[in-house]
């Protein structure tokens, strides 16, 4: 018996309890095998992990779902997985919440959120649904789970057809409360194929009512709006959301479709307006985040997680039979009226043995660390006109490696992992560059876990994620460079606790 590579729609949507025992064992087993699996990410126990759904912090626990094909590295018919915390960090499985179980959600559990209502979490989701011309229709449904964890679905949707003027591209529904009304965003797609977020508000989430377009833009956003969320960050509101088949000249982007956010003054409930937008700007300049969760925690923060993956796109773990993971927690904040997204604080519960760094950045590269395991945290401060490059995933003679290539005399930083690990989504470009302030001193801290590394810049300023699938003997923190000096510490960092 052999792992399938070649998937059948029939397959795709097969029920998972007509799904051969000794065929799961297989899978299972495989993936436990695999040289690429996190320490200390969200991943799942098989098949495909995306979007980030229900985030939320509900008694006395934090509360996280993703959407999962559980049968192999593809997307197929979906359900929501749910994963508990204490601490943000040390991610508890709680099992299956939402299954494709009934007849507006037949053909996938899609994403949603999640908001508390006096003693329940109530989780909005798209239930996804094919007829016999294999057309899609899309219904806004609810659950709600109690305190004893019992998720108990609504029978009916709540919203049951997207309104005239819109496609069944209708989903990933946004709740949230805002001046005593309930509000929910949802991505669109106009009968013109133009992307758009639509808005309702009302009393209840069973009485929501259709009040428009949301209006943040002048541009054409693609042809399909995912994954709308707006956080209030000092009561200033942030929408972050994923337009696809956005224009370049709208926004300068490599990957498949870009994650994007606005920055803007206010949000008017009456016009459905963010006044004032800033420029639309990338979540992250790396190659590998979509689908952005956030929401407003309640210890008044704003926090968010993101699928480190790609829609339409393959990976070399795709052959053990698993695919992606989510990234770290981390906070968003606004400095200047930039958005910056820190590590959550609690992300240094995961330290270890420290090292202290520091040194002169020369021709002769200098080995930082080896052996690493590839599971580490590192913070590395570099003196103003610092030219150099940091290898990650590096090998002994530097034939393989994921480059971070940083000059602050001309103020750029590039990420190239033309070089690094099994090659993959190479139609997509190989490097990501990023600019920074010239002639300034620069911070990074890296976050490395087996076959990821999350990137921050200067406290958050930019963030930079990949995905890379290392060799054997592919673990060493190399660095080298023409000019300035360097600082910091190295912690290696422990497992998730998950049991």
């Amino acid at each position: 018996m052999e792992l399938i590579k070649n998937w059948t729609d029939a397959l795709r949507y097969q029920p998972y309890w007509q799904w051969d025992k000794q065929y799961q064992k297989l899978l299972t087993e495989t993936v436990n095998h695999s040289k690429w699996r996190q320490n200390y990410h969200i991943q799942a126990e098989s098949g495909l992990l995306n979007d980030p759904n229900g985030f939320s912090y509900f008694n006395g626990q934090w509360h996280l779902f993703y959407q999962i094909y559980p049968m192999g590295p593809v997307h197929g018919v979906k359900s929501w997985y749910h994963v508990s915390s204490d601490n943000l960090v040390d991610w508890q499985p709680e099992g299956f919440a939402l299954l494709p179980d009934m007849t507006y959600d037949s053909h996938g559990v899609y994403s949603g959120s999640g908001i508390v209502i006096d003693d329940e979490l109530i989780l909005a989701y798209t239930g996804n649904v094919r007829d016999q011309d294999w057309q899609r229709k899309s219904y806004q449904m609810l659950a709600a789970m109690n305190k004893q964890g019992e998720i108990t679905k609504q029978d009916k949707p709540f919203i049951s057809a997207p309104p005239k003027g819109y496609t069944h591209e209708f989903r990933d529904p946004q709740v949230f409360k805002y001046q005593e009304q309930y509000w929910l965003l949802i991505g669109a797609q106009t009968d013109q194929l133009k992307g758009k977020v639509l808005a309702y508000a009302g009393d209840t989430l069973e009485k929501l009512e259709f009040k428009g377009e949301l209006h943040f833009t002048d541009q054409s956003m693609g042809f399909m709006v995912e994954c709308p969320n707006l956080v209030f960050i000092e009561e200033t509101p942030v929408l972050l959301f994923c337009p696809q088949g956005l224009d370049k000249e709208v926004l300068d982007y490599q990957n498949i479709y870009p994650n994007t956010y606005i920055v803007a003054e206010t949000f008017d409930p009456e016009t459905l307006t963010l006044t004032q937008p800033k420029a639309l700007k990338n979540l992250d300049e790396g190659f590998d985040v979509y689908a952005t969760q956030a929401f407003n925690a309640p210890d008044g923060r704003a926090l968010a997680v993101s699928w480190v993956g790609m829609p339409e796109t393959a990976y070399p773990s795709d052959r053990e039979g698993w695919a992606h993971c989510l990234s770290i927690v981390k906070e968003l904040k606004l400095k200047n009226g930039h958005l910056c997204q820190t590590p959550i604080k609690e992300q240094a519960e995961l330290r270890q043995e420290q090292t202290a760094l520091a040194g002169e950045l020369t021709s002769q590269p200098a080995v930082l660390m080896q052996a690493t395991n590839n599971c580490y945290e590192v913070i590395l401060k570099f003196t103003a006109g610092s030219q150099g490059k940091l290898h990650l995933f590096a090998d002994q003679e530097l034939n393989h490696s994921l480059v971070i290539d940083f000059d602050t005399k001309n103020g750029m930083i590039k990420m190239d992992r033309t070089n690094a690990g099994s090659p993959f989504a190479q139609e997509y470009g190989t490097t990501r560059s990023v600019s920074i302030e010239k002639n300034q001193p620069l911070t990074l801290q890296l976050f490395v876990d087996q076959s990821v590394c999350e990137l921050f810049i200067n406290g958050g300023q930019q963030v930079a994620t990949a995905r890379i699938f290392p060799g054997e003997g592919e673990d060493g923190v190399v660095i080298e460079g023409a000019a300035g000096s360097y600082a910091g510490d190295f912690w290696r960092l422990r497992s998730m606790k998950n049991d």
